[in-house]
């Protein structure tokens, strides 16, 4: 007996996975339905997340004129006087622009949309409930289920969404507060304490972790934690938070020991959970997390039921935009019978904190652990002439090369553009590309990228003091063109210095 289906694919969720799927089937030229839940299209991603903050932290930076300071002095600023409004108003153009341009994708690429909450019925059909009650249902061959996730409420946490908040609140403040506390050292808070700190609200970061950013270069993060401390953000790491009140209208978190920290603003960061509660799993058997997560195979990002697949926030790590729209794809690839294409070995990781960090590749920590030979190479960008135009002090390149092959192994940054520069070291990893690329390669000039030749040439000293590296013509780099092995300050920072 032939199965009846409405659509060859039905995709819940309109985010980074949600939407990429759905074009990718589309391209194949299967008939593709997307459910969307909220009244617009584009998921936490365009409307409470990945848009919004980035929007909030370039506002900042221009009205502030954060950029020019190292020029100008730390009192420059645009806009004196900056409110709750100048932020909401480039949020929302933002927004709606997104919205207008992923609308466009969808009728593009002749993709239905529907807007309303689904629910599994069985493996195949869905419920999608409407406004004013409507129902309608609908059987997909496939179902790609890309809902992303909600931010984590635990319930001794007393939000009341004015002076305690989750991150969704951010996007929603009606009032700049003059001090804020941030509970949790994750990407999300780090993101958004810094943001604020540009803005000169006075921060503190509590965490009940020693370190913040755990999974980065530990290097890396010491040099960023370091600017941060040396503008007044406070730490309260290694600290656990026994219990959140309010006292005259401010929220205060009181910590393990007594340690009492106040603040105009409590922002609580404790990781997210994916927005499944609503999808009656059971009816498709499906069964997730006790954070709402679902599992999946690595490669077709398939779940346990064949024709079901799950992809972005909702599988959990890395939750990255960038990510869950290969997921996405790839899990298309495999609902429409087409090569599963492989994921590269290599994918960046971008943090929009002031100042941003990226990394792709191994660590330090990581590269010991396996027990690679490697030396590493220091690049500041003080040391590029487009720095010094721009007059940045601060911040830093650092590569992580093996001794054998002087083969590439990782790429850490810190400071201005971070996020766009990680993707010329994500291009030689992916190649299996050596130092030597960046030492012969030419660079325009000036820019930040020649921080790629100072920092290969920094290992290039350290990998041979003295004999030419194999393959490199001498007359592009001899010995004393390299700058000199770097020292590490006595604060114990991580930062180096160059030495003559």
């Amino acid at each position: 007996m032939t199965i009846a289906y409405d659509y060859d694919l039905i995709v819940i969720g309109s985010g980074p996975s949600g939407r990429r799927a759905a074009v990718q089937a589309s391209k194949f030229g299967r008939s593709v339905l997307v459910i969307e839940r909220q009244a617009q299209v584009g998921g936490v991603s365009v409307h409470t997340g990945t848009i919004p903050s980035k929007t909030l932290r370039e506002t900042i930076l221009n009205l502030t004129g954060w950029r020019e300071r190292g020029i100008y002095g730390h009192n420059y600023c645009v806009k004196k006087s900056i409110d709750a409004q100048d932020l909401s108003t480039r949020l929302i153009k933002t927004i709606q622009g997104e919205v207008e341009v992923l609308e466009h994708q969808f009728a593009r690429n002749d993709i239905v949309v529907v807007h309303g909450v689904a629910r599994f019925l069985d493996r195949h059909t869905l419920s999608i409930s409407g406004e004013e009650g409507t129902e309608q249902r609908v059987r997909g061959r496939a179902i790609v289920i890309a809902v992303g996730s909600v931010p984590h409420r635990p319930a001794y946490v007393p939000f009341d969404d004015a002076h305690i908040i989750d991150s969704d609140g951010m996007t929603r403040l009606t009032c700049l507060p003059r001090s804020l506390t941030v509970i949790g050292g994750g990407v999300i808070g780090i993101e958004y304490a810094t943001i604020f700190s540009a803005l000169g609200v006075r921060v503190t970061i509590v965490d009940q972790r020693e370190h913040v950013l755990e999974f980065m270069d530990h290097e890396t993060i010491e040099e960023f934690v370091h600017q941060l401390r040396d503008r007044g953000v406070n730490f309260r790491l290694g600290s656990t938070v026994e219990s959140i009140v309010i006292e005259a209208e401010q929220p205060v978190a009181i910590l393990e020991g007594g340690r009492r920290v106040r603040a105009d603003l409590l922002l609580y960061t404790g990781g997210r959970q994916g927005a499944t509660d609503a999808l009656n799993l059971e009816a498709a058997g499906l069964t997730a997390d006790a954070r709402g997560r679902l599992t999946v195979d690595p490669i077709t990002f398939q779940t346990e039921i064949p024709n079901i697949y799950a992809a972005g926030d909702v599988i959990g790590f890395p939750a990255l935009a960038s990510t869950s729209m290969e997921q996405g794809r790839i899990a298309a690839c495999h609902a429409c019978g087409q090569p599963v294409p492989p994921a590269p070995k290599f994918f960046p990781y971008g943090i929009y904190a002031v100042p941003e960090i990226s990394t792709v590749g191994l660590s330090e920590e990581e590269t010991r652990a396996r027990k690679i030979p490697y030396e590493t190479g220091i690049a500041r960008f003080r040391e590029t002439s487009r720095g010094v135009i721009m007059g940045k002090t601060e911040g830093f390149l650092k590569l992580v090369v093996a001794l054998e092959g002087h083969r590439l192994l990782g790429v850490h940054i810190v400071g201005e553009g971070a996020t766009e520069l990680i993707h010329i070291g994500q291009a030689v990893l992916n190649f299996a590309g050596s130092v030597e690329y960046f030492i012969e390669a030419t660079f325009n000039y000036p820019t930040f990228a020649e921080a790629y030749k100072i920092a290969a040439l920094d290992v290039w000293n350290r990998i041979t003091p003295r004999d030419p590296v194999e393959g490199i013509s001498p007359a592009v780099s001899p010995p004393e063109s390299a700058p000199r092995r770097a020292t590490r300050r006595p604060n114990g920072h991580g930062a180096r210095k160059k030495t003559s």
